[in-house]
């Protein structure tokens, strides 16, 4: 169960292109639906916003204070302006905690595969986040992927290595790998990626080769 995030937001009575010169404010507009309540427009402190993204992600709960009023949602959806790459709106889902979400909860990688420092291996991740469905009050924050099992080329972390309370499903199969680590080309392999093959343009079909005219020789 992920830990009590909260925010607070204002309500926003501008909308459309006017919102534009707020931005340039550290106001960020934003948008609350779901669960049977009015879509309703707010204002968001671009910092706040930034600290409690890094903490939540878009998989676990936050108590959004707008007023007196406080909303549990999931921040279900971000834009972004294609020139600074800052948050240019947020559209939060108002969840009911007594009704299951189907939400991704990212997987966070830690600890050295002893396949990957010993024996030169690549570290292959398949997967960063596994589809569940629960509750939201029983929402993980992430699941924590320990890379030192790989211990040889043959090790694998499935879905089914996964430590999951009893209230959350996964709706992954368990056979779906998350990691694994691959053997290290040979050599001859190598040299079979980096050998350069010449070919006859002429003989790819619908290549035409280009035939220099012969000079008519002076009189």
């Amino acid at each position: 169960m992920s830990k009590n995030i909260t925010l607070k937001a204002e309500v926003r009575d501008i909308v459309g292109k006017k919102v534009a010169k707020f931005r340039k404010e550290n106001k960020i507009p934003a948008v609350m639906y779901g669960n049977k309540i009015a879509c309703q427009n707010l204002w968001l402190n671009d910092l706040d916003f930034s600290r409690v993204f890094s903490k939540a992600g878009e998989s676990a709960l936050v108590e959004l204070e707008v007023g007196k009023e406080k909303h549990s949602v999931l921040i279900h959806e971000l834009q972004h302006d294609h020139r600074s790459g800052k948050v240019s709106h947020v559209d939060f889902f108002q969840v009911n905690m007594k009704e299951e979400v189907e939400t991704e909860i990212p997987l966070e990688f830690v600890g050295e595969s002893a396949a990957v420092k010993a024996h030169g291996g690549v570290l292959i991740k398949n997967i960063d986040a596994v589809s569940v469905k629960c509750l939201p009050a029983n929402l993980p924050e992430k699941f924590v992927i320990d890379l030192s099992k790989l211990e040889t080329f043959e090790d694998h972390i499935t879905v089914a290595d996964l430590k999951i309370s009893d209230l959350v499903e996964i709706l992954l199969e368990d056979e779906t790998v998350i990691a694994l680590v691959a053997a290290p080309r040979t050599e001859s392999e190598m040299e079979g990626l980096t050998q350069k093959v010449e070919e006859d343009v002429t003989k790819v079909a619908g290549v035409v080769k280009e035939v220099k005219p012969v000079e008519e020789k002076k009189k």
